[in-house]
């Protein structure tokens, strides 16, 4: 009944096994660093980036992820992705359905429906969205929008990837321009079978240094996290580091590390046995790794403010707790889009990390707002304190979002 049934997820096991000689080859050419990947045969349409079909399924009669996914993805596609996203975030709040991956996935297929709904046009529908449940609509629209790539060529890929973000609108707003790259970021490794190199390569093909970073996290998060449950042949068992600790250029190692806990904790370690694989991170990129850290604890904690701070305390012992806390801090900003969240979290942690937490707070928030103006008076409608609200003024002229908290 659901767009991503289990005979779909069938599909795409399949789907997988049949890309690996060919990546073979494409991760031999990205370990030398040359190369564009080979043509190969034409790719076939991903059935996880399949056309969303519209149902009767209704959200009353579910009690599976696959019908909830249809079931709100029906919702946008009829009466528009606002209403969809807004009765996600209530079943949210009610704990009807809760704040992880099956929040994400549903997102993704509000997404995938509501660019059905405006036939194709990413900007419009990017501009209705919500950044709700971890961006998942975001996501899902630029999933949707790579389902006619027929090619495995880094160039051919990357002509296409590169018109999908430059409407005037996204280049207006920081914020949605970043949120299209990083979900071309994962359209890309889920429309290519989960190919890390040859998405990395296409990611190299957009202009921006910026839109380059930001399609490099996208792609990194859903090799390390799936969407969709399918496991990356570029992750090991027995090396919960790896692929940060494989690829070439700080560029890429800084992306990866700053979110490389969404796959140890995968692996059923707890918050004290992370901190200790983040404590052996490649030097220069262990405090890149507790910013993941922090990150991935303000998602296990549902965003809870006093529970994230509680949970860094565990980085303190290896001199990490900032970087936990600000990990914490973009990713709460990120999901809510504003910063009142993340200031509650500022307000409460250790005095000498307040000031540092306003700045990182106002890096995210400066892409939310288009003027200077604006970014400051958001700055200081959060706090009373002038050196934190002069903390977070200077923050958001940086006016991006960075890829991967430090």
């Amino acid at each position: 009944m659901g767009w991503v049934s289990g005979s779909r997820r069938s599909a795409v096991l399949i789907f997988l096994a049949s890309l690996l000689v060919a990546e073979g080859v494409l991760a031999y050419a990205f370990l030398i660093g040359g190369g564009s990947g080979p043509a190969g045969p034409p790719l076939p349409l991903h059935p996880v980036v399949g056309t969303f079909e519209p149902d009767d399924t209704t959200i009353e009669e579910c009690d599976d992820q696959a019908c909830f996914e249809q079931a709100f993805g029906n919702i946008a596609f009829v009466s528009g992705p606002k209403d969809a996203m807004a009765l996600l975030d209530e079943s949210v709040a009610a704990q009807r359905i809760p704040a992880d991956g099956k929040c994400h996935r549903i997102a993704h297929i509000i997404g995938a429906a509501s660019l059905a709904r405006n036939r194709g046009n990413v900007a419009r529908t990017f501009a209705e969205g919500s950044s709700s449940c971890f961006s998942g609509y975001y996501h899902g629209v630029l999933e949707r929008s790579l389902s006619e790539v027929r090619s495995y060529s880094a160039d051919s890929l990357g002509a296409v990837v590169r018109d999908l973000c430059s409407d005037p609108l996204f280049r207006a707003s920081p914020w949605l321009a970043d949120q299209c790259a990083h979900g071309l970021g994962h359209g890309l490794m889920i429309a290519t079978g989960y190919s890390l190199p040859l998405a990395l390569l296409v990611c190299e093909r957009l202009d921006a240094r910026w839109d380059r970073r930001s399609c490099k996290s996208g792609a990194f998060m859903e090799n390390l996290s799936s969407s969709y449950g399918v496991t990356s042949r570029y992750l090991r068992d027995d090396d919960p580091l790896y692929p940060c600790n494989w690829v070439r250029g700080d560029e890429n190692k800084a992306v990866c590390y700053g979110l490389v806990t969404s796959r140890i904790i995968r692996l059923g370690l707890d918050w004290h046995q992370t901190a200790e694989v983040c404590a052996g991170a490649e030097k220069g990129y262990v405090a890149m790794c507790f910013g993941s850290f922090g990150r991935d604890i303000a998602g296990a904690t549902r965003l809870d403010p006093v529970a994230i701070r509680e949970t860094c305390v565990v980085a303190r012992s290896y001199g990490r707790e900032r970087a936990c806390v600000y990990g914490a801090v973009r990713a709460v900003v990120g999901n809510y889009a504003g910063g009142a969240e993340a200031a509650v979290i500022c307000n409460g942690t250790l005095p000498k990390l307040r000031a540092g937490c306003y700045f990182v707070l106002g890096s995210v928030l400066g892409s939310v707002r288009s003027t200077p103006a604006a970014r400051e008076a958001d700055c200081r409608a959060l706090t009373a304190v002038r050196r934190h609200v002069s903390a977070c003024i200077e923050g958001t002229r940086g006016t991006r979002p960075t890829s991967s908290p430090a």
